[in-house]
């Protein structure tokens, strides 16, 4: 794995920039898991019955963001960029022949917007909505720094599988 060159959180800060220095150290986490594996490593599934993959879990973390950030925060109405129209399955984890320069560039490019959404916000307090729920951005922001994290830590035992390396 490569060098850490994660950014640590402040420990006294205001709450958006708590929240947003803790969301950013998980996506940078991911990122240092997947950090020097090749298409092959980058797609090795933990274990049968598991579709879960590193590759899979980069998808997985552009269309959450995409979905929380850009759809209800936002009001937008973007589409899953790996479903297909009309399905309701999801295809992140469909990686057999995904690829990887693109899985990283969208998921890249979903974590930009979703930095300028939070930073456009007048208040953590602004909300958004999906179906009949109501979300503000505070509660938005915590939900991605679990969501990160949770998968994280799929992350670190996948990696482990592929070549050993552990860590935090």
């Amino acid at each position: 794995m490569s060098q850490d060159h994660r950014i640590p959180t402040p420990r006294t800060a205001d709450e958006r920039t708590t929240l947003t220095a803790m969301l950013q150290f998980q996506r940078d986490t991911l990122a240092m898991k997947c950090a020097g594996l090749t298409a092959e490593q980058l797609r090795t599934r933990a274990t049968a019955p598991s579709g879960l993959s590193l590759l899979g879990l980069v998808r997985h973390a552009a269309e959450v963001e995409r979905g929380w950030f850009r759809n209800i925060v936002n009001g937008e109405r973007t589409r899953s960029r790996w479903t297909p129209p009309g399905s309701t399955d999801w295809a992140d984890f469909d990686v057999d022949d995904a690829d990887v320069d693109e899985a990283f560039a969208v998921w890249h490019e979903e974590c930009a917007r979703a930095r300028e959404i939070v930073a456009a916000a007048p208040s953590l307090d602004v909300t958004g909505s999906h179906g009949d729920e109501t979300y503000s951005l505070r509660y938005v922001l915590a939900h991605m720094i679990e969501e990160y994290a949770r998968h994280n830590g799929h992350a670190d035992l996948l990696r482990e599988r592929i070549d050993g390396t552990t860590g935090e």
